[in-house]
C-alpha cells in the first residue's frame, strides 16, 4: 500500500519534532510545520534524506560551525536561516 501525501507529511513532521535531541527538534520542527506542506515532491524526497542524517551531524551543518554536504546544502542554509530568524529577540 503506498502512502497518502497527507500520511507522508504527517510522518515527516513527526520524525522533525521527535529528533533525539531537544536543539533539533527546536530547529526542524518549527521548520516542518512552516515548509513541509509547500514543498514539492522532489524537495520533500530532499527533506527526507536529511532527516536520515544523525543529529550529531546536522547540527553543526546548520549552525555552520561544520561543512555541509553539497547535496544538502542549500536546504541547510535555509533551515538554518528560519531557525536564526524565529530565535532572534524581538526588538
Amino acid at each position: 500500500m503506498t502512502e497518502t501525501a497527507e500520511a507522508r507529511l504527517k510522518r515527516l513532521k513527526m520524525r522533525s519534532w521527535r529528533r533525539g535531541t531537544k536543539e533539533m527538534d527546536m530547529i526542524l520542527g518549527p521548520y516542518a510545520d512552516a515548509h513541509l506542506g509547500g514543498m514539492t515532491a522532489v524537495q520533500l524526497d530532499l527533506y527526507e534524506t536529511l532527516l536520515e542524517e544523525n543529529d550529531q551531524d546536522l547540527y553543526p551543518w546548520i549552525s555552520g560551525q561544520a561543512a555541509q554536504p553539497a547535496r544538502l546544502a542549500p536546504l541547510l542554509e535555509e533551515i538554518g536561516a528560519f531557525a536564526r530568524a524565529r530565535l532572534r529577540p524581538a526588538r
